[in-house]
């Protein structure tokens, strides 16, 4: 329905008022003070209801002609151009346009985007068939919560460099902390931890607790999918697979999609306990992770899953809060 936002009437009221006038003999005054309109405005109903309008919808504010509007011809030689990679600067200086006006037609073409010119690519879904046959990690950086206060996601504005110096000196705590998650291709199941760094070592470590946590529940990890950070391509994290017996495959540089299990599981625990609510300090924060985890794998439905949680799909499920 095409109505005006500012419009008193509606088509319905607007029928109403057509038809007290007109079958009723109404005056126009008084219909259009019942309508809550004036009689400039009843008149208008009126007419248009006479000349055939049973719909009585608010027609379009756009002029029948704009002199000054971009021929379309000039629109369809800047989306050729635009294909042919060029830049929207490149294109303005080409046709001897303003760059905002060329910006502007980009983006209502959809070509605002380098990257809207290759045609979208269509989903590759998988999906292991076993427990453990695949593991993705990754990790995610978070900001230390200060205990003088929360931080620019509550307060609406970041404190100054200056002001981070000094507050780091009083509470001790600068920085960052690193958010370590692993999760089950097959059942998603899934293992996190903070931690203080995102090294080789660290990354070792979480990576021996975590094949340990998914053993204590009858799943036997035998590869583990990551990106190519600088942790998970050094020769020390290598050994550490070799002796666990693992398989790693690493991603194409630029594909952060085939890791997306481990991107979307990031998302979730940032939208559901990271920001979820105002901690008081990150110690806090991180002790709210092993509860929403103990939801997350037992108890919170998972769309992927026909609404289950991933624990549902392990048969030897040895239930464990620890």
């Amino acid at each position: 329905m095409n109505l005006h936002a500012n419009s008193r009437t509606c088509p319905r009221s607007r029928l109403l008022l057509c038809r007290r006038v007109i079958e009723e003999g109404w005056k126009l005054r008084d219909a259009g003070e019942a309508a809550g309109c004036s009689v400039r405005t009843a008149a208008k109903w009126v007419a248009r209801y006479r000349a055939g309008d049973q719909d009585l919808f608010d027609r379009s504010s756009r002029p029948t002609r704009s002199p000054s509007r971009l021929p379309q011809q000039r629109v369809q030689t800047i989306e050729a151009l635009r294909r042919l990679r060029m830049t929207a600067a490149e294109i303005a200086e080409v046709l001897d346009l303003p760059l905002s006006t060329v910006s502007l037609w980009l983006k209502r073409i959809g070509l605002g985007r380098r990257s809207r010119l290759e045609p979208p690519e269509p989903p590759n879904r998988y999906e292991r068939r076993h427990p453990g046959e695949l593991v993705h990690v990754d990790i995610k950086k978070l900001g230390r919560i200060s205990a003088l206060g929360a931080g620019h996601r509550v307060l609406g504005y970041r404190r100054s460099q200056h002001a981070r110096r000094i507050e780091g000196r009083m509470t001790g705590l600068t920085g960052y902390e690193y958010l370590h998650v692993m999760i089950d291709d097959r059942t998603r199941l899934a293992y996190a931890e903070v931690l203080d760094d995102l090294t080789a070592t660290c990354a070792i470590a979480f990576l021996q607790r975590g094949v340990a946590w998914f053993a204590e529940r009858g799943v036997r990890v035998q590869a583990v999918m990551s990106d190519n950070g600088s942790c998970y391509t050094a020769h020390a994290f290598a050994a550490a697979l070799r002796e666990l017996q693992l398989t790693h495959l690493r991603i194409r540089p630029g594909r952060p999609r085939t890791n997306g299990k481990a991107e979307r599981m990031i998302q979730t625990l940032l939208n559901e306990w990271a920001y979820a609510r105002i901690y008081g300090s990150s110690h806090e924060r991180t002790a709210a992770l092993a509860l929403y985890l103990d939801r997350y794998n037992y108890r919170r439905p998972h769309g992927s899953l026909g609404h289950r949680p991933p624990a549902s799909r392990l048969n030897n499920l040895v239930r464990n809060y620890s």
